[in-house]
C-alpha cells in the first residue's frame, strides 16, 4: 500500500465497528490456507516472514476499501465523508482511484530500474500501460508475472501496495481456479471472459492462489526436490571401479573399450558411453516438479555415463543404480578376464554437493576465463543450442516444433509465451548481471517471425 496515503484509513479501521468487516474480508483472503495449514496469521508470518505477511494483509485492504459492508456503507466513503477535509485533495483522489481498483494478473516489460514498466493485463487484455513505480522495479526481471492494482495517480499510474510475484506454477494454479470459479457461476464449458466486475469479485482468489502455491513450494524445498536424470530413474551417482587383472595393460583394455559400439572414445583413456538412438526417453510416473538432469554431447547424442582409463584402474561413472548395473554388465561382457570384480562407491546428490564443497579448490586466476570470452562462448553455445530446440518438437507447444507452431495464429501466440518463458527462467536462474542472462534471444523472435508479440 501507499503508506503516506493511507494513513489515516489504516489508523480509523480500529475505530466504530469497522474491523469485524475487515476481519471477514481478511478471512476470505488467508482463512482458508491457514485452516488447512492449522496454523495462525502470527504463525503463517513467522514462515514467510513478517513483511510478506503484511503484503497479503495489504491486499486483503484494499480489496476492503471497495467493499459494502452488510449495511451497505463503505469505509472510503464514511471516512472521506467524515475526515477528507484533513486528507486534501491528492489523498482523497488516491482513496477514491484505489477503491474503484481491481487486482488482476499483469506481464511486465520494458523494466527501467527505479522508474517504470509496462504492464500488460494477461486477464482482460489490451495495450500494455507504463506505470511509475520506484521499489518494485528493482526486483523484477523481463516478462515477470504480478498480481497487482493499478491506480490513477496525479495523471500517471502506479501500482498499488498490495503485490504479490507469481511463479509460472502460480499462474496456471490462477488459470485452473478462475476457470473453475467462473464455469461453476455461469454454466459454460468454455472459458468465459473475465471483466472488471468479476475481477472484483473473486479478488481473493490471487492472494489464496499465491499463498498455497507459495506454501507448497516452501514444503517442497524443504524436503528437497526430486531429482531424475533422463530416463526417469532416481538421481544417485555410482562411481564402479575395475581394477585391471595382474599383467594387463592400459593398452589392451583401450584396444577393447575402442571397439564397443557404445562407447565414444575422446582419447586413449577417456570415453563416453552413449545412448542408443533406438532407446527412448523414459520420464512417465514421475512428479511433474521433479528436476531431470540429461548431459549431451555437441550433436544431440545422449551420455549415460563416463569411462575412465587411469592407473590400474577402469572408473565408470554414472547416475543412477539402473545405469550402473547395465553400464558394470555391458564392461563385464565386454572386458571378461581383463579385469577383476569391481568396487562401487554410492553418492545422494546432497553428497555429492557437500563433497564439492568440502575438497573444492579455487580456480587459478590464470585459468579463469575473462568475463567477455566468457560470454561470447556462451552465447555460441546458447545460439548453437536453440537453432536446433526451433526444430525439434516442444511439450509446451503440443509437441509441435517452434516453427511449425508459429503458421497459426494460436500456435503463435503459444511460441511467443514458451520464449517469453526460456528469457525469464534465464534471468531468474542466472541473475540479471551473469553471462548467461546477458544473451539477446531477439534473434529467435525474429527468425519465427513474431517479433511484434514481444512487447
Amino acid at each position: 500500500m501507499a503508506a503516506d496515503e493511507l494513513t489515516g484509513l489504516i489508523r480509523y479501521l480500529g475505530q466504530e465497528d469497522w474491523q469485524e468487516c475487515f476481519g471477514e474480508v481478511l478471512g476470505d483472503h488467508i482463512g482458508p490456507a491457514l485452516e488447512a495449514g492449522d496454523i495462525s496469521f502470527e504463525e503463517l508470518a513467522e514462515m514467510i516472514g513478517p513483511d510478506v505477511a503484511m503484503t497479503l494483509w495489504g491486499c486483503a485492504f484494499e480489496d476492503f476499501l471497495g467493499q459494502d459492508c452488510d449495511d451497505g456503507r463503505n469505509f472510503v466513503d464514511i471516512y472521506l465523508k467524515r475526515r477528507g477535509w484533513k486528507e486534501g485533495p491528492r489523498n482523497s483522489a488516491y482513496m477514491r482511484a484505489l477503491k474503484a481498483s481491481v487486482m488482476s494478473l499483469y506481464e511486465v516489460s520494458d523494466i527501467k530500474p527505479g522508474q517504470s514498466l509496462m504492464a500488460r493485463d494477461l486477464l482482460r487484455g489490451g495495450e500494455p500501460v507504463l506505470v511509475h513505480e520506484g521499489t518494485a522495479t528493482r526486483t523484477l526481471e523481463q516478462w515477470d508475472r504480478i498480481a497487482a492494482r493499478l491506480v490513477p495517480s496525479d495523471g500517471k499510474t502506479i501500482l498499488a501496495g498490495g503485490l504479490l510475484a507469481y511463479s509460472r506454477g502460480a499462474c496456471e494454479d490462477l488459470a485452473a481456479n478462475l476457470y473453475m470459479a467462473l464455469r461453476k457461476r455461469r454454466g459454460k464449458a468454455e472459458f468465459p471472459k473475465v471483466d472488471t466486475q468479476t475481477l472484483h469479485e473473486l479478488a481473493p482468489m490471487f492472494t489464496l492462489t499465491w499463498l498455497f502455491r507459495t506454501l507448497e513450494d516452501m514444503a517442497r524445498q524443504m524436503e528437497g526436490p526430486a531429482l531424475f536424470n533422463g530416463d526417469g530413474e532416481d538421481l544417485v551417482f555410482h562411481e564402479v571401479c575395475f581394477p585391471l587383472a595382474k599383467g594387463v595393460t592400459q593398452k589392451t583394455v583401450a584396444d577393447v573399450l575402442d571397439g564397443i559400439m557404445a562407447l565414444r572414445p575422446e582419447n586413449r583413456s577417456f570415453w563416453n558411453w552413449l545412448k542408443e538412438p533406438s532407446n527412448p526417453v523414459g520420464k512417465a510416473g514421475r512428479d511433474e516438479n521433479g528436476r531431470f538432469l540429461r548431459t549431451e554431447m555437441d550433436d544431440g547424442a545422449i551420455v549415460l555415463g563416463t569411462l575412465d582409463l587411469k592407473g590400474r584402474q577402469l572408473r565408470l561413472q554414472v547416475n543412477s543404480k539402473e545405469r550402473a548395473e547395465r553400464g558394470r554388465a555391458m564392461l563385464q561382457a565386454g572386458l571378461g578376464d581383463l579385469v577383476r570384480a569391481p568396487l562401487t562407491q554410492i553418492m545422494t546428490p546432497a553428497q555429492a554437493m557437500e563433497d564439492r564443497r568440502t575438497h573444492g579448490r579455487e580456480v587459478s586466476p590464470e585459468l579463469q576465463i575473462p568475463p567477455e570470452e566468457e560470454a561470447r562462448m556462451i552465447g555460441q553455445m546458447l545460439e548453437r543450442h536453440y537453432r536446433q530446440v526451433l526444430d525439434e518438437p516442444v511439450p509446451a507447444l503440443g509437441d509441435m516444433t517452434p516453427r511449425q507452431a508459429v503458421q497459426t495464429a494460436s500456435g503463435r501466440k503459444k511460441v511467443a509465451i514458451w520464449l517469453k518463458g526460456i528469457e525469464n527462467t534465464t534471468v531468474r536462474a542466472h541473475g540479471s548481471g551473469g553471462a548467461m542472462a546477458a544473451y539477446d534471444f531477439g534473434w529467435m523472435w525474429h527468425e519465427l517471425g513474431i517479433i511484434r508479440l514481444r512487447k
